[in-house]
């Protein structure tokens, strides 16, 4: 087989395995079909025939089923041979000079976690971090999850090779855009794939796209003197650093992108490597630069610190002098105050830049800032911009003695070895964006267009210190239409969603009100218990509370504790001024002709024909007394599924348990014979 025909086949492999993983993700995920079985079987026996052809399994292929391994810490390994660092440049002309006569590699420098994989018998055995460089940490089971990673190689010899564990932009940002707390959102890309790949339990690295892109091949079977590397019917030159690359494509690796240089032409190879850099998917903090002859390379040794054979280029950070207007600090639900330096706008790596974040006090202090300053700023790493140096150095800067937010008294904390500015108020609206986002959220008012971000806008704003302030939005219309991402029609529709959230029901209120351990099912049930009477919930005793299956001690003190809090209460007769409760779904499940669900649990899973989704069932069933979960157990009353013959993981529990499997009509007809639809 050709080098050409082998890289066709594991392209076409790696298009199978997305294809044949987002159908099944559509389908047990979202209970759609984009294929049929018979289209899924097809590709899916393609899938085995090329695996089986190229003896290659790349890790996630649908035809693997990977066991998640929990441990209780990492054990640590010491490196074969110590991993040293690189010697690093920001002067183009002296790569020139660094190769001479020499041909050369240029590639980028990825910004991720080092790992050291080692294949025994074409199996992965074994995957160790970088560590320290003498000693790293074993990540064996977390590496299997990494979502390129060949398992399996058709080549028997031992092999090890360096890699970088890296999570590309898009994938950053898609796992960021699902955390709604603003403080519990990831800096950068690299140290969210350092956690991942560290991980105590497998399952979670699964989660966070980990992908592997290999940058040298360490060693190959015994590579005696004059051997060969080969795979596929191809022959490799172990001495020439393109070709031992070429083999690991060979294999199914991912390997770093790259470029033949000599003296004449790698500054030229550099700028073009600039150029591509704000497209590139993958964080980079730079280039590297190897001889191609390997043999010479090694030949060089190395000094106490770094190996002769490469060296790192690092961009020359652009500089551009301003002069500093204003320093916002802006409070986060931590109570952590930050500064943010405002300055006239300059142009950074072909974007206009007017913002930075200072990072805390002691930066303040040590950079002596004032308003007015003259000041230099830079793009770290061409992307995150940063203060370089304070020109004036006036020093002039007052740190807050009052929070932006709330007007609560600040202190300065030590943190981390550095000092950093904190608003003591326990009550700051800034602190309680998370209650908000919650109060707004899909299961209790359910108002689109107030996302966690523009919350934080708002609360910072002064608009929103209390729930009830969320209905009275329109008084700061003016200045919300001026805001970044905001216009006329965008205020429009934010409060249409606001006033048709203004009709509720008293389940809503209470789950959104964030009383600790109420969830959006405790709160229908306790909702129907009292018949949505909201004075009577708020005069309940614990006992009574506790006498509603599900509610336990716990969650019984902490709703007495809510209501008898004189401030919580009166924001709450405040926010209560502001809607209207709805009563039609407790005295629908009061009715003596619906019959009763108290006590039994369902699961509901596939397509639904008389409902819009699976939510608007579940609310019926727990309007009704019932409770929706999302595993089948011994307690299940039956599971709900118009596919009775599927292979799902719930019909398969559901049968093996003996409990019933009902299609839509036949629990309608059961349980609820009074429903019309």
């Amino acid at each position: 087989m050709s080098v050409a025909d082998n890289d066709k086949k594991i392209t076409r492999m790696k298009e199978l395995a997305g294809i044949l993983t987002n159908a099944s993700r559509v389908y047990y995920a979202e209970d759609r079909e984009i294929m049929s079985n018979y289209e899924y079987d097809k590709l899916y026996d393609e899938l085995v025939s090329l695996e089986e052809d190229t003896g290659i399994v790349l890790a996630g292929s649908p035809t693997q089923r990977v066991g998640y391994e929990a441990v209780d810490n990492l054990p640590k390994e010491k490196h074969a041979s110590p991993m040293l660092s690189l010697g690093k440049t920001k002067e183009r002309a002296e790569l020139a000079d660094w190769l001479g006569d020499k041909e050369g590699l240029l590639s980028w420098k990825l910004d991720g976690l080092t790992v050291v994989l080692t294949y025994e018998n074409g199996e992965l055995s074994k995957a160790v971090t970088r560590g320290n460089g003498e000693v790293g940490e074993v990540i064996t089971a977390n590496a299997r999850t990494f979502i390129n990673l060949p398992l399996r190689i058709p080549y028997k010899e031992r092999l090890v090779l360096r890699g970088e564990a890296v999570i590309s932009y898009p994938d950053f940002e898609k796992i960021n855009s699902a955390i709604t707390d603003a403080d519990e959102k990831y800096k950068n890309p690299r140290n969210l794939c350092s956690g991942s790949v560290r991980q105590l339990d497998s399952s979670v690295t699964a989660k966070r796209s980990v992908r592997l892109i290999a940058f040298n091949l360490v060693s190959a079977g015994e590579e005696a003197e004059g051997s060969k590397l080969s795979t596929g019917g191809k022959d490799f030159d172990p001495n020439r650093a393109s070709e031992r690359f070429a083999f690991l494509d060979a294999l199914g690796f991912e390997t770093v992108q790259r470029m033949k240089v000599n003296a004449s032409n790698v500054v030229d190879a550099v700028g073009d490597y600039e150029k591509r850099i704000a497209d590139y998917e993958i964080p980079s903090d730079g280039l590297v630069l190897t001889y191609e002859d390997i043999a010479y390379g090694r030949s060089l040794g190395s000094t106490a610190k770094f190996p002769r054979h490469s060296i790192a280029f690092k961009w020359s950070d652009e500089l551009a002098e301003t002069t500093l207007r204003e320093v916002e600090w802006s409070a986060s639900r931590t109570g952590l105050i930050n500064p943010v330096a405002i300055f006239d706008t300059v142009e950074l790596e072909g974007t206009s830049v007017s913002r930075a974040s200072v990072h805390n006090v002691s930066i303040v202090k040590e950079l002596q800032l004032g308003i007015g300053d003259r000041i230099t700023v830079y793009k770290a790493n061409m992307i995150i911009p940063q203060i370089a140096e304070n020109l004036t150095r006036s020093g002039k800067l007052q740190i807050p003695k009052a929070c932006p937010v709330c007007g609560g008294a600040t202190e300065v904390r030590a943190q981390n070895e550095a000092e950093s500015l904190f608003c003591t108020n326990p009550e700051c609206p800034a602190k309680q964006i998370k209650l908000f986002t919650q109060f707004v959220s899909r299961n209790a008012m359910n108002i689109d267009g107030l996302s966690e971000m523009t919350l934080e806008k708002f609360v910072d704003c002064g608009f929103i210190k209390e729930f009830a302030d969320i209905y009275k939005l329109d008084r700061f219309k003016e200045r919300i239409v001026r805001m970044e991402g905001f216009g006329e029609k965008s205020y429009e529709n934010l409060i249409a969603s606001i006033d048709k959230s203004r009709n509720t029901t008293l389940s809503r209120v209470l789950f959104g009100l964030g009383i600790a351990g109420v969830g959006s099912a405790n709160a229908k049930l306790i909702c129907r218990a009292f018949k949505d009477d909201l004075d009577g919930l708020r005069a309940a005793k614990p006992d009574e509370l506790t006498a509603i299956d599900g509610v336990g001690d716990v969650m019984s003190n902490a709703i007495c504790e809510y209501f008898a809090d004189d401030v919580k209460s009166a924001c709450l007769d405040r926010l209560i001024a502001e809607v209207t409760i709805d009563k039609t779904a407790a005295e629908t499940a009061g009715d003596e002709n619906s019959a009763g669900l108290d006590g039994l649990s369902f699961v509901v899973t596939g397509s639904l024909e008389h409902f819009k989704s699976r939510n608007d069932l579940k609310d019926l069933i727990e309007a009704r007394g019932g409770k929706v979960t999302g595993s089948v157990t011994g307690k299940t009353e039956c599971l709900i599924n118009n596919d009775f013959a599927s292979q799902s993981s719930k019909n398969k529990t559901a049968k093996s348990l003996g409990v019933a499997i009902l299609s839509e009509d036949d629990f309608l007809a059961k349980y609820m014979p009074d429903y019309k639809y």
